[in-house]
Formats: C-alpha cells, structure tokens, sequence
C-alpha cells in the first residue's frame, strides 16, 4: 500500500511538472526578450510613434476600464443566471438540458463572431459605436458561458446538509442564499471569476471590432481605446522592430493577471469567513 502511494505521488509530480514546464518556459522566453524595456517611464508614458516610442500607460487605462465594464455585466448575471440553474433548475431535466447545451453552444462559439455580433447591435444599433463599453459589454457575452458554468457547479457543490439546516432553523430563502450558498461557493465562483479575467484579458478579435485601435488616453467609457492586448498583437505583427515592446507589454499583462488573481482570492477569504460565522 505504502508501495503504490509512493509511486502515486511521484506520477503526480511528474504531471505537475509536466505542466508546469511550458508555462514557466514561456514566461521566461518573453522575460528574456522584453525586460530591457521595462522601465518606470514604460508604465507611466503614453505610447508615440505608434507605439515605438513612450509606454503603455493609456492602454493600460483602457484595458481597466474595458475590464470594469466586463465584469460588472458578467459577474452579476453569470451569479443570477447560476443561481436560478443550481435552485430552480433540478439536475438531469429536459430544462437543465436545454439550458446547458445553449451555454455549451455560446462557450464554443469562436470570439469573432462575438466580435462582429458587438460591432453589429452595439456599436451600431445602440449607437455606442467603436468605445470602451461596446468593447467591455462584448467581452461579458463572451466569458458569461465560463461564469455561469463554473458559479453553478460551486453551487450545486454545496453539501445538502447546509440546506436542511437551514431548513430546521427557518432560514429564509433570500437568507440562505446570501448568508450561506453564496458564502460557501464563494472559492468556485472566485475560480469563475478568475478564469473569466485571463479570457478577457487576452482577447485582441472581439475588441478589434468594438473597442477600436486608437493610442490615446480615454476620458470615458464611451470613448475608443486600445486594450494591452490589441497592442501586444499590433507591435508583434505590424510595427518593424516591435516585438521586444510586445514582450514587454506581455510580461505586464502577465504581472496584472497574476495581481488580479490574489486580489480575488484574498477578497472571499472575508465573505467566506463570514458565511460559516
């Protein structure tokens, strides 16, 4: 028995290094060839000479902004629509069925069409035309099949002994939810979240179509702008001599990745805490 543990341990570790490997490998290469560009101005500047001059402060506020817009539709609706799947929808229904398939359909549509689908009924027909929401707003449909799915199987994951306590103690059902399933998923739904902000983040073609090419600072989020990676894309492809400023605006995607990651994890220890309270 002690004979097949090890060996158990030592097949995992081999998979996690396994995995590990590439990931490090190509942190590491965009490392090497962006680093001697990496400066405070570099972060603090904005872009000149279509971009081979200055930094990347302006898009760096258009990525947040972009994001911002994202998450504010995606994060709510994903939650209610996970809501409505783990408590009124009974598992292997016709209705649970349909719902999923549609969610699966969406989750696999390529982000082009979501791309050309935002230029079409937001930037034309509501008349947002090529800004910061119609890029954002695109990007929630797109990343709202990953936070529905993974916010309701961190719901439906939630041990029915929590609900028949509930039950015995006459907790209300908006109680139950807000003081308890929510709280107890909230590590699933963080996961949703997360997953949810690296797709987003590193999405160049919906928002090609939406949120426009230009360099400059926004005002506003009806203003057009560039996100880091439509920039990472661009000075890779169609700016000669780019690609070390592509490198090194892709170790700062990385950088807020990583710091949006922590964040999130640290915000549901509280909520988390005070659920089980």
């Amino acid at each position: 028995m002690v004979r097949r543990d090890r060996v158990a341990t030592g097949v995992g570790a081999v998979l996690l290094l396994a995995v590990a490997m590439p990931v490090v490998s190509m942190v590491l290469a965009i490392w090497d060839q962006g680093h001697d560009e990496l400066s405070l101005a570099f972060l603090l500047q904005d872009p000149r000479q279509a971009g081979q001059a200055g930094g990347i402060a302006s898009l760096m506020i258009s990525t947040g902004w972009i994001l911002a817009v994202c998450l504010a539709v995606a994060v709510p609706v994903g939650l209610g629509c996970a809501l409505y799947l783990s408590e009124q929808v009974p598992p292997g229904s016709r209705r649970e069925r349909g719902l999923g398939f549609v969610l699966d359909v969406l989750a696999a549509t390529p982000s082009i069409v979501f791309g050309l689908f935002g230029y079409q009924f937001l930037a034309i027909t509501l008349g947002f035309g090529f800004s910061l929401l119609s890029g954002g707003i695109a990007l929630s449909f797109m990343v709202l099949p990953l936070m529905i799915r993974s916010a309701e199987q961190a719901l439906r994951a939630v041990p029915r002994a929590h609900r028949q306590a509930a039950a015995a103690l006459g907790v209300t059902r908006t109680g139950w939810i807000t003081r308890i399933l929510v709280p107890s998923a909230a590590p699933g739904i963080a996961v949703g979240v997360i997953l949810s902000v690296g797709r987003a983040l590193a999405e160049t073609a919906v928002l090609l179509f939406t949120a426009g090419y230009v360099l400059r600072r926004p005002d506003s989020v009806m203003d057009s702008g560039r996100a880091l990676s439509v920039h990472i894309y661009d000075m890779a492809m169609n700016v000669p001599g780019g690609a070390d400023r592509a490198a090194a605006t892709a170790v700062v995607l990385i950088a807020a990745l990583i710091l949006i990651n922590v964040m999130i994890r640290g915000l549901i220890r509280p909520s988390r805490a005070g659920g089980h309270a």
